[in-house]
């Protein structure tokens, strides 16, 4: 009850499919995942970041 069935899964990939097309969402994947990956890449750079200045400030206190 109120939850969407395999067919109209199916059927809304196939109106995606018809209004963009294979090439355009393959495209559209890619960048997506691309932008994920760099994402995370920040996120982990900031907390490496983050992380050494909690260190020094640490080391400074501790002098």
């Amino acid at each position: 009850m109120g939850g969407i069935s395999v067919w109209q899964l199916l059927a809304i990939a196939v109106v995606v499919v018809l209004l963009f097309g294979t090439k355009k969402l393959r495209t559209l994947g890619s960048d997506l995942g691309e932008s994920v990956k760099g994402f995370k890449k920040a996120m982990k750079d900031e907390a490496e970041i983050e992380t050494k200045t909690e260190l020094e400030t640490e080391k400074k206190d501790k002098e």
